[in-house]
């Protein structure tokens, strides 16, 4: 059992919470063991950075600090969002190449009693650890279940492969470590071009109708080459293109029904664990149909209420539920 320090970020105890279920449920027979980094706080997302420098890297290198002063001998950061991992990735790698900055952020953190070491620690998104150091080999000894028959589209997303700072990525436009995890698995893998693309982040909030357009190119591409599910690396894409996919069926009066999963839900249907404890059931587009295809039965999502009419314009959201608790649905 190896062990690394674990930050989960926001989106895993909420929004993303299939993705922390299959994250736990998968590590445990990779051995590797994830010590979560107590008092750990939100990495600002994007938008902190955007307004002010300097306590936006405040903010995400306190996180760094409390990793290195809870360390006890490990030398690894795991974030499994990718978002996170690129702010924690990016801290440490501007306060050790402009020592002036580094200065700067650890007197903001001296003000709470804390200080980083920048280089004391690697940050590694879930993937890099799982492919670069645990090993295919490791992952193969787990396969109960291949996922043959299943057209899976491989979906990084923008920040997991760039900036590269650990060159840990066969290429930054197009790599293929996600490729080859899923082949492991058993699953057909799609060559998909659009892999690195941008899901649109936060402008569903902000441009809806630009955030529409990104989503439907990738929904409708995937689509295109037949794809049964596309597989995620990133809480934030998942929420765009799973959530957010019938109101983007609404704009361009089309109707794609794709699911989108978690790369670490179909690697625990792969070794064998339920669905149920994978967080199936929790996405917006059903992936019950799609994991049939591996005899495997998965619980549906409740049905999505209507939409309130809003008297006034409003920002795009996704769908209320009829049922908050989607264990119910799975008969738990």
């Amino acid at each position: 059992m190896s062990d690394y320090i674990f930050y989960p970020g926001c989106s895993m105890e909420s929004s993303a919470k299939a993705y922390y279920e299959s994250v736990m449920a998968v590590c445990k027979p990779l051995g590797i063991g994830l010590k979560e980094i107590e008092d750990w706080n939100c990495c600002g997302a994007t938008e902190y950075l955007s307004l002010d420098i300097t306590p936006a890297y405040a903010l995400i290198a306190r996180n760094l600090a409390l990793a290195e002063e809870q360390a006890n001998g490990n030398k690894t950061i795991i974030a499994p969002c990718s978002a996170c991992y690129l702010n924690l990735a990016k801290a440490d790698h501007y306060m050790h190449d402009d020592k002036a900055f580094g200065n700067k952020i650890n007197e903001a953190l001296a003000a709470g009693g804390m200080h980083y070491t920048p280089g004391k620690l690697a940050v590694r998104h879930l993937l890099d650890v799982i492919i670069n150091e645990v090993g295919l080999d490791k992952v193969k000894e787990n396969v109960v279940k291949p996922l043959a028959g299943l057209r899976i589209a491989p979906y990084l997303g923008c920040m997991l492969p760039r900036p590269d700072y650990g060159k840990r990525y066969s290429d930054t436009e197009h790599p293929d470590e996600l490729d080859r995890l899923l082949s492991a698995l058993g699953a057909e893998v799609i060559d998909f071009p659009l892999k690195t693309h941008c899901c649109g982040g936060h402008m569903t909030q902000i441009g809806p109708d630009t955030a529409f357009e990104m989503i439907h190119r990738l929904i409708s591409s995937a689509d295109a080459l037949n794809t049964d599910v596309i597989v995620t690396v990133c809480p934030m894409c998942q929420m765009n293109l799973d959530a957010f996919q019938g109101q983007m069926n609404n704009h361009f009066k089309t109707n794609f029904k794709i699911p989108v999963l978690f790369f670490t839900q179909l690697m625990g249907i792969a070794f064998g664990e339920k669905a149920e404890s994978l967080g199936f059931g929790s996405e917006f587009v059903s992936a019950a149909e799609a994991i049939s295809r591996v005899r495997v039965q998965a619980p549906k999502p409740a049905e999505d209420a209507p939409v309130a009419k809003k008297k006034t314009p409003g920002l795009p959201m996704p769908p209320l539920r009829t049922k908050t608790d989607h264990t119910q649905e799975a008969g738990r």
